[in-house]
């Protein structure tokens, strides 16, 4: 009779485990996901100074409930005040001068509670990417990209993410960064779902952009304003702080998706309290399901 009830135990233990590896293989994974240029800290903002914003930067992320942010134009205190104001999230990321504290940063935030961290690095847009804190091309300064792969934990998925910041300057580093993103996500990422987020300085009728999103090419990416159902927000990212003229002002930041990655909702934050902004950017939010 022991026997018998221990077999039945264990059966139900394995018929238990069979169904939750079921469960889980088939529950979608669903994440917001922001990309934002929060503006370094300069001592010429004067107003619009990081000491003024950073609280209303980290409660943006808070309020939206972003649980991957990539960010941009990141100095290491900065990074600090944001690590110490979101405190159920973790960072990835380096210097780009140094690949240490020296430089700006594009780091990824996630959520610790809904990610697990499996792998990530770092490499520099240039025709020697491995090599620290070099300028590509005709780049006017150095430029980086931060990758990492997740598990979300509770679907079991893994998943891709690439945070960069393309060159305000060189239009030949443009072009050969978006050349270089496409190579590199398509040998880091595989079949995993990809989500690649950053300021690219360029607008979505640049040769730039057009080249990333270039259906013709088999490595590329996929804007995710033009595939979702819902988009909120105006046409714009970056406003310089209010002073551009709505007529001028681009989209440069983007957050783009690939295998098979469905994207929910869409917006740019345009974002203003009184004469207060949370950067000379716009976040975008997306949520996405894969």
């Amino acid at each position: 009779m022991k026997k018998l009830t221990l077999t039945f135990l264990v059966t139900l233990a394995l018929m238990s485990c069979s169904v939750q590896n079921q469960v889980s293989t088939k529950t979608p994974a669903e994440l917001n996901v922001m990309t934002f240029n929060i503006r370094l800290d300069h001592q010429n903002d004067n107003e619009n100074n990081w000491k003024f914003r950073q609280v209303r930067v980290a409660n943006s992320v808070s309020f939206y409930e972003a649980d991957i942010v990539g960010m941009q134009e990141v100095l290491h205190n900065q990074l600090l005040d944001i690590r110490q104001a979101l405190k159920n999230y973790n960072y990835i990321g380096v210097g780009r001068a140094d690949g240490k504290e020296k430089g700006e940063y594009s780091p990824i935030f996630y959520h610790t509670e809904r990610m697990t961290l499996l792998s990530s690095g770092t490499f520099w847009l240039s025709e020697t990417p491995d090599a620290i804190g070099l300028k590509g091309w005709d780049a006017a300064i150095e430029r980086i990209a931060t990758w990492a792969v997740f598990r979300e934990k509770l679907s079991g998925k893994s998943f891709f993410v690439l945070n960069t910041h393309f060159d305000h300057k060189g239009e030949t580093a443009r072009q050969e960064s978006g050349n270089l993103i496409l190579k590199k996500v398509n040998e880091l990422a595989g079949e995993m779902p990809v989500l690649v987020l950053g300021d690219f300085n360029a607008s979505p009728v640049s040769s730039v952009i057009k080249n990333i999103v270039d259906t013709n090419n088999p490595l590329h990416l996929t804007d995710s304003r033009t595939i979702s159902p819902v988009v909120y927000g105006p046409d714009w990212s970056f406003h310089d702080f209010g002073r551009t003229p709505l007529a001028e002002r681009e989209l440069i930041d983007y957050i783009f998706v690939k295998n098979e990655v469905r994207v929910l909702k869409y917006g740019v934050l345009a974002e203003q309290e009184g004469k207060d902004f949370l950067s000379d950017h716009c976040p975008v939010l997306v949520k996405v399901q894969f």
